[in-house]
């Protein structure tokens, strides 16, 4: 039985140091960061940002690659599928990984189990806003207004089961109005009627409602999140006048499934420690955004405590793609 149990000792010692060794080395080529969205969102430039100062300290390079389409779901299969070994790694939108475990009847692959969680970056609220021409300043107008005027008053999001839609249904059932939803095919058509006044309220991400509130186009009302955003100290969150209310979009990193650990612990040293630099926080900032950090493990319960949560809400509204 001895020489059985030395031979086990040594084989584990061997994949001990094999995967220290993979860590050392690692990365040894260019890594793949898929982005599924389109160029120019707050996902694809906090990711770019990400790859821009991963490139510097790593040694290789951090290369975005967007594959949008089908709500995220076209690069989350791709991510799932690829080599577990490092050089696919996926700056995903946490937040609609979570709601798409519910909101899609049939995905390819399990939001959880297929996957690799490897670090939180950020949280990024959302903005309410509306036309300046509507007479309401604040949540608490918004909601008397709403009232007076059931299935009236109409909002618009990037649509069915998106999160803007969500949040809308999480307005109207936590503030006791029945405000029409209007979907679109995006955030941005969803801004652009409101701004032609085709529909009343919309939630934009912080960069697009901050340019247009500045520049009198639209008038911000709420921020999602609990607490008041820095980069819009100003705007109230809703949840000052709706307790409990609370829709943060999370972004973070995740790998194919079975990753080394050891490649794993790495990447979420440097990221964790990204996110502290001071150029890192000035980008954030000005997408509106603070930055998180976590270990993997807490990004694997705060995904599956979303998938929960958010998946209430899905329900909720009925939304649903097959």
């Amino acid at each position: 039985m001895r020489p059985i149990r030395n031979a086990l000792i040594a084989a584990c010692a061997v994949l001990s140091c094999a995967g220290a060794a993979t860590a050392q080395t690692y990365p040894s080529k260019p890594v793949r960061v898929i982005v599924p969205f389109t160029p120019g969102g707050i996902s694809d430039v906090l990711a770019r940002v990400m790859a821009q100062q991963l490139t510097t300290s790593m040694g290789q390079q951090f290369v975005v690659d967007n594959r949008p389409g089908a709500g995220t779901t076209i690069a989350g299969d791709m991510v799932a599928k690829a080599p577990p070994d490092g050089y696919t790694i996926y700056f995903i939108d946490m937040t609609t990984h979570a709601i798409n475990a519910t909101l899609y009847s049939k995905l390819p692959f399990d939001s959880v189990k297929d996957f690799t969680q490897i670090a939180m970056l950020a949280q990024t609220p959302l903005v309410m806003v509306v036309h300046p021409s509507l007479p309401v300043k604040n949540v608490k107008e918004l909601i008397a207004f709403a009232k007076s005027r059931p299935d009236q008053v109409s909002y618009g999001s990037s649509g069915n089961g998106t999160i803007l839609h969500l949040t809308g249904e999480t307005l109207n059932t936590m503030g006791g109005v029945r405000m029409v939803h209007v979907p679109y095919k995006g955030s941005a058509p969803a801004v652009a009627a409101v701004l032609g006044g085709e529909i009343a309220v919309t939630f934009g991400t912080t960069p697009a409602a901050i340019a247009n509130v500045q520049a009198g186009k639209l008038r911000a009302i709420g921020v999602t999140t609990a607490k008041r955003s820095p980069a819009l100290p100003d705007v109230p969150a809703i949840g000052e006048t709706l307790k409990g209310f609370d829709i943060v979009l999370y972004s973070g990193i995740m790998g194919p499934p079975k990753m080394s650990p050891e490649v794993v612990a790495r990447l979420n040293k440097e990221l964790s420690r990204l996110v502290t630099l001071p150029n890192i926080k000035d980008a954030w900032a000005k997408q509106g955004a603070d930055p998180v950090s976590m270990t993997p493990e807490q990004v694997t319960a705060h995904l599956q405590a979303d998938i929960q949560k958010l998946g209430k809400l899905v329900k909720a509204a009925g939304a649903k793609i097959d």
